[in-house]
């Protein structure tokens, strides 16, 4: 599958310094919109595909869009993961439309906010394979036999939406990454202990659930590095936790990837070997489905992450929604989603910010702007999830 990168420069930036050579201070923030087909149709509808989201984006009327409009509005990042926003080929119905009808205008009190640079590409979500992944007995292409699970092709998907120039000549994608290419992957066994996976199948099967990206942006005269992701749910499977083991290797690529020499194992899409520069500073975003203290995951994966050495995870985002919504849990404050967990991340590096604020947008019952999490179907079932830093 080629990739497709789509830049568009409207404006130019922004300088990031003033004339004291104070730094500017930047917003990093990720989202699970659950902007794909299956939440804007009644269960079990036959047939959808990403037809169903350009509907609701050429409308630029859609409750729930507008809520989430709203809520980046609010918060206002510089730059923003979506994770969950369907692959649509032409950007003009796609991320183009969701920017102009959603974003670009002011709406519900809030302010329009513009982003004339984005990246997207191709998810391994729905891409079926002739296998069966799954060992149902039954090769069926789609849903757990596709190589990420998807009833359809580019189902979760995402983009990343930048104030700033996005140096595309340099973007890396690692969507056709092999799993069995990665030395130690935890692979996936039955009872007996023999391989889960057929070896034909083995041989093909890419690591990343959705696809793993490093976007540089140019912020003036530095460039960050935007290491996108969505890692499957360790769930939906059985005891040969097949996407627990997933999720935990495609978590381990990243820490891999900012680890020098430790990730020297590491091809993209194009072939190039080799890891992230040990001096880039990089910010990790996505839906990581994975927690070190709650949940289902492989807790080493997300642990080893947040401990390296490299990122800054002193604070980790908090609201009082979340306090609220589960008031006898002791990690409630930092839950990302309404089930319970903090999944969602913004991970800076140490090289090159200092953190000065953060937050999960969450508003409590009687807070402004609590209207728009009071319910599933008021913006998504996660939270945003945002880092202040400041530029050394």
């Amino acid at each position: 599958m080629k990739h497709l990168v789509i830049t568009i420069a409207l404006f130019l930036p922004t300088m990031l310094f003033a004339q004291n050579n104070t730094p500017s201070e930047l917003t990093f923030a990720t989202y699970n919109v659950s902007m794909e087909a299956e939440n804007y149709v009644p269960k079990g509808t036959k047939d959808i595909s990403e037809q169903v989201l350009i509907k609701e984006l050429a409308s630029g009327t859609n409750p729930q869009i507008r809520n989430i409009a709203r809520i980046i509005k609010t918060v206002r990042p510089d730059v923003i993961l979506l994770n969950e926003f369907d692959y649509i080929a032409d950007p003009k119905q796609g991320v183009l439309q969701f920017v102009k009808a959603y974003l670009n205008v002011d709406s519900d009190g809030a302010k329009a906010i513009d982003y004339p640079y984005y990246y997207y590409s191709t998810s391994n979500t729905g891409q079926p394979s002739p296998y069966d992944l799954d060992n149902n007995g039954k090769a069926e292409r789609f849903g757990a036999d596709a190589w990420g699970f998807g009833l359809y092709p580019g189902q979760y998907a995402m983009v990343l939406l930048s104030k700033y120039p996005i140096a595309t000549d340099q973007v890396r994608t690692f969507q056709h990454f092999k799993w069995k290419d990665m030395p130690g992957a935890l692979q996936t066994k039955k009872p007996d202990n023999s391989d889960w996976y057929a070896p034909e199948a083995w041989q093909q099967f890419p690591l990343s659930s959705k696809s793993h990206w490093d976007v540089p942006v140019k912020v003036g005269a530095k460039t960050i590095h935007f290491l996108a992701s969505h890692p499957t749910p360790p769930s939906f499977d059985g005891a040969e936790d097949r996407n627990g083991k997933r999720n935990h290797d495609e978590i381990r690529f990243w820490k891999d990837y900012i680890s020098g020499e430790q990730g020297a194992y590491i091809y993209d899409d194009k072939g190039t070997r080799g890891s992230l520069a040990t001096d880039a500073s990089f910010v990790i975003l996505g839906d990581q489905n994975a927690s070190p203290d709650e949940g289902n995951a492989i807790g080493e994966g997300i642990k080893s992450l947040l401990a390296h050495a490299k990122i800054n995870n002193d604070a980790a985002p908090a609201s009082k929604g979340g306090v609220e919504h589960s008031s006898s849990n002791p990690f409630a404050k930092n839950h990302t989603a309404v089930w319970r967990m903090r999944a969602d991340y913004v991970l800076p590096s140490r090289a090159g910010f200092k953190v000065v604020d953060s937050g999960v947008f969450w508003p409590a019952k009687g807070e402004p702007l609590a209207e728009l999490v009071e319910k599933r179907e008021s913006s998504s079932d996660h939270r945003l999830v945002w880092v202040r830093v400041r530029l050394d």
